[in-house]
């Protein structure tokens, strides 16, 4: 689930200046420390610089016999002196990227670029970060903070950047911190952030195997948190996530949503948030195994549960499985070749209305689906995929007059894409990717509706790896 709440442009200015004042209030407190380090970095260095200067002159000297036994051991107290001033430079110079660390965070900025054509002008593509216009689109400018608060905390920061008809948007998608000392394995993360719900929800735009998101998750994922996790002693791996979320607003489709909104024909009511109870709650299983060298696994289960806003005691639950397998070889260079499978079937059971504006009956409204892909890394830097999405919904049958508009038709049915495509990496820092999308909609007569994708992906900055 994802935040697409708008902060106004001016928030990055605010930014750009507490990072320029942060730095210099804390140089002004510590100046004296950071000073007092410099002087004796230079003053070790001045003497490792003589030092190895008369080693020089010492191993250039022609060997003579007459030589005093005494010029070995000197020469030997030289070296061992030399070593020591090294280790000491070198802890010096740890100390004070140590004490200034917490105020030079990483940052980089990512830059995800798209250009569309499609068969028809209403397209099937409904992600925010989806290539979903002809033409030109800026699908996500990224900027990146990290860094360490103390001992005890890390901080991450994603602020985007779009463009709308135009109109730049500037949205605080994620805003979280990490404890990294607590005991018994035990970590929590609190802030706003993706929900840790299956394997790609969690990802970024930038992270994804294909150009646009899979259809299912577009139907049902639409958040504020706080997660705990917990690694299990276990001879494998197994991690327990649960987490506390928020559950109104546009972030929380799903559940409490916005007033006046609608799902599949019922509008929403206003429901504030009252009780515990009126959170979205989520226990999440993964595990993962290595059955040979080559081969590896990872599964997971997650549940999603909360109220939602089409009555006032309705509630929503959504089920979901992942697995994820990755084959590559012993003898592999610099990870290529690889073949990774991935697939996700979601599951989400909405407890609908009654509605009395328009008069609609309670009902049940299911929706289910599935994406399934698989990547193959034929050489090194070039990669090439091909994803299959279903998705379809049951219930509702009273609310079906009541569905206006194209695009709400849209998400309800049957609904198959394919989707082939090719990527090339220059380097860690930049990619280029061509996509093909087929699209089958109910709600379009099953008429094939057709997209071509050109992706181009650029990060400068420092980045962190990939989850597996």
């Amino acid at each position: 689930m994802r935040s697409r709440r708008y902060v106004w442009p001016f928030f990055v200015l605010v930014l750009i200046a507490c990072g320029a004042v942060v730095p210099s209030v804390f140089a002004q407190g510590s100046a004296s420390e950071v000073e007092d380090l410099k002087k004796q970095m230079l003053q070790m260095e001045e003497q490792l610089r003589l030092l190895r200067q008369k080693v020089e002159q010492l191993e250039a000297k022609p060997p003579t016999p007459e030589a005093p036994p005494s010029s070995e051991k000197t020469d030997a107290a030289t070296e061992q002196r030399l070593k020591a001033l090294e280790a000491q430079v070198q802890q010096q110079r740890a100390a004070s990227r140590g004490i200034l660390a917490p105020f030079n965070p990483k940052i980089s900025l990512n830059g995800l670029f798209s250009a569309a054509m499609f068969s028809k002008k209403d397209n099937l593509n409904f992600g925010d970060h989806d290539p979903n216009v002809q033409g030109f689109k800026l699908q996500n400018g990224e900027l990146h903070l990290q860094g360490t608060v103390d001992p005890y905390f890390q901080m991450d920061s994603n602020i985007v950047l779009t463009i709308d008809k135009g109109d730049t948007k500037v949205e605080l998608e994620e805003l979280y911190g990490t404890s990294l000392a607590l005991p018994a394995n035990l970590q929590v993360v609190a802030g706003q952030f993706f929900t840790r719900f299956g394997r790609q929800n969690p990802q970024h735009p930038h992270q994804w195997d294909f150009a646009d998101q899979p259809v299912i998750l577009n139907r049902i994922f639409g958040p504020d948190g706080l997660r705990g996790s917990w690694l299990a002693p276990t001879p494998f791996f197994l991690e327990f996530k649960a987490s506390a979320q928020q559950a109104q607003g546009d972030i929380a489709t799903s559940f409490l949503s916005s007033k006046d909104q609608t799902v599949r024909g019922y509008t929403l009511i206003d429901r504030p948030v009252q009780k515990i109870g009126d959170l979205i709650y989520m226990p999440r299983v993964v595990t993962s195994f290595e059955p040979t060298d080559e081969l590896t696994a990872a599964m997971g289960a997650s549940t999603l549960f909360g109220p939602n806003a089409s009555g006032p005691n309705n509630r929503t639950i959504i089920y979901g499985a992942d697995l994820y397998v990755k084959w590559k070889p012993v003898n592999h260079s610099q990870g290529f070749p690889f073949v990774a499978w991935q697939t996700e079937f979601l599951f989400r059971d909405y407890d609908a209305g009654p509605s009395t504006t328009p008069v609609i009956p309670a009902s049940r409204l299911k929706d289910y689906g599935l994406y399934s892909q698989l990547t193959y890394g034929f050489v090194y830097r070039w990669v090439a995929g091909f994803r299959v999405d279903y998705a379809n919904s049951s219930g509702g049958a009273p609310a079906v007059p009541f569905i206006s508009g194209l695009a709400q038709q849209d998400l309800v049915g049957e609904r198959w894409r394919l989707s082939p495509n090719l990527t090339f990496y220059p380097s860690e820092f930049s990619k280029f990717r061509l996509q093909y999308n087929v699209d089958f909609a109910a709600s379009r007569g099953r008429e094939a509706v057709h997209g071509v994708f050109l992706q181009m992906e650029l990060n400068i900055g420092e980045h962190g790896a990939h989850t597996f």
